[in-house]
C-alpha cells in the first residue's frame, strides 16, 4: 500500500491534521525532520537544517525511507508527516543540488500529496520552526511546485475545524 502524505508549509496545522487521521484508523508517522532536529539539537555537533542542510537531507532521506517501508508493509492506509519530496523543496530553498537518489526515492507514494498551507493564526516559531511566516508561505509554494514537478497531484486541504480538515481528506480518498 502506497502511504499517504501530509505536507505543507511550517504552521499549517498538518500534524493535527494526521492525529486526527490515526483517530480515524489510518496508520501514522510523525514528521521525521522534527525528531531529527529534537534529537541531533542534543548532540554535541549535531546535523541540523540551518548548519549542515545536505548532511541533514541524507539523515531525513533514511528516516523517511524506514516510514515508507514500514508504512508499505501494513495492511492499513499509512500516512507520512512530510516525505521525501519535501526533503527535494528544502534542498532547492537552500540553494542545493537535488542528487537523483532523492528524485528516485520520492517515488512510490500514494499519487495525491495532500497540502496544507501555513495559517498565520496558528503560526508559532520555537527551535525546530525559526522561519517567519513569509518564509513559511515560501516554503509551502515550493513545496507544491517539487511535488507537481515529481509527478504528483496536490490537493490543498481547506482550512476549517480538525474535524472537518479530516472528513475532507477522507472523502477525497475515496473518490481516488
Amino acid at each position: 500500500m502506497q502511504p499517504i502524505i501530509i505536507t505543507g508549509g511550517p504552521g499549517a496545522g498538518k500534524t493535527t491534521l494526521l492525529n486526527a487521521m490515526g483517530k480515524k484508523g489510518y496508520l501514522v508517522f510523525p514528521e521525521a525532520s522534527r525528531a531529527l532536529i529534537q534529537q541531533q539539537s542534543q548532540l554535541e555537533g549535531g546535523v541540523l537544517p540551518w548548519t549542515d542542510l545536505p548532511a541533514f537531507a541524507q539523515l531525513c532521506l533514511e528516516m523517511m525511507t524506514e516510514q515508507r517501508n514500514l508504512a508499505g508493509k501494513g495492511t492499513i492506509p499509512a500516512m507520512v508527516d512530510r516525505a521525501v519530496g519535501d526533503i527535494c523543496a528544502y534542498l532547492e530553498i537552500g540553494g542545493e543540488p537535488v542528487a537523483e537518489r532523492y528524485l528516485e526515492a520520492a517515488k512510490g507514494y500514494y499519487p495525491t500529496v495532500f497540502c496544507c498551507a501555513p495559517n498565520r493564526d496558528i503560526y508559532v516559531q520555537d527551535e525546530e520552526r525559526p522561519h517567519s511566516f513569509a518564509e513559511a508561505e515560501q516554503i509551502h509554494r515550493q513545496l507544491v511546485e517539487t511535488y507537481l514537478a515529481l509527478g504528483y497531484r496536490v490537493e490543498e486541504v481547506p482550512w476549517g475545524s480538525v474535524e472537518e480538515r479530516a472528513c475532507w481528506v477522507q472523502t477525497r480518498l475515496r473518490q481516488g
